[in-house]
């Protein structure tokens, strides 16, 4: 009973941040909800192991990174595009508006796409799922420093890149 509460209260409130990031990488909804439910399911394998687990929060974000990104390794990047409306902030606004912010959702998902594999999950993690220097540090497993260069020379870059545009 402990386990279900202790998973209940830890796991639970995260699994849409597990979605979004598992989609990020996924590029597809499906292979995302696959990726998010093997993790739960992995992790509630592991219970016995969860005392040992500093910041299971972490550990299931890094979880369903190292999943996606294996899966889509094993996919050889047959990856469906992004649906038109999902998460869309344009939503019932002007369609002139929506027009703009749909082509710079597209160029930055687009330079987003070109940035090394780390540099992408630090940016998502950062800019869409809002996490702290130290989350994204337990996540991948480096110093909050090295957070925090990345996060600059990123957005240097992406500062460089809409001037240019």
């Amino acid at each position: 009973m402990i386990r279900q509460d202790k998973f209940k209260k830890n796991i639970l409130p995260v699994i849409d941040q597990l979605f979004r990031l598992a989609f990020s990488i996924m590029k597809n909804k499906e292979d995302a909800e696959d990726v998010v439910q093997d993790v739960l399911f992995n992790v509630w394998k592991k219970k016995a192991e969860w005392e040992s687990i500093e910041n299971m929060e972490a550990y299931c974000f890094r979880s369903t990174r190292n999943m996606a990104l294996d899966k889509l390794a094993l996919m050889e990047n047959n990856l469906e595009e992004i649906p038109e409306n999902y998460d869309n902030p344009a939503l019932g606004e002007d369609i002139q508006r929506k027009i703009e912010v749909d082509e710079q959702i597209n160029l930055l998902e687009n330079w987003v796409k070109n940035l090394p594999e780390k540099q992408q999950t630090i940016f998502r993690l950062r800019e869409v799922e809002e996490l702290s220097y130290k989350e994204i540090a337990i996540i991948l497993n480096i110093s909050e420093e090295q957070v925090k260069v990345n996060l600059f020379r990123i957005r240097r870059k992406l500062k460089e890149y809409f001037e240019s545009i």
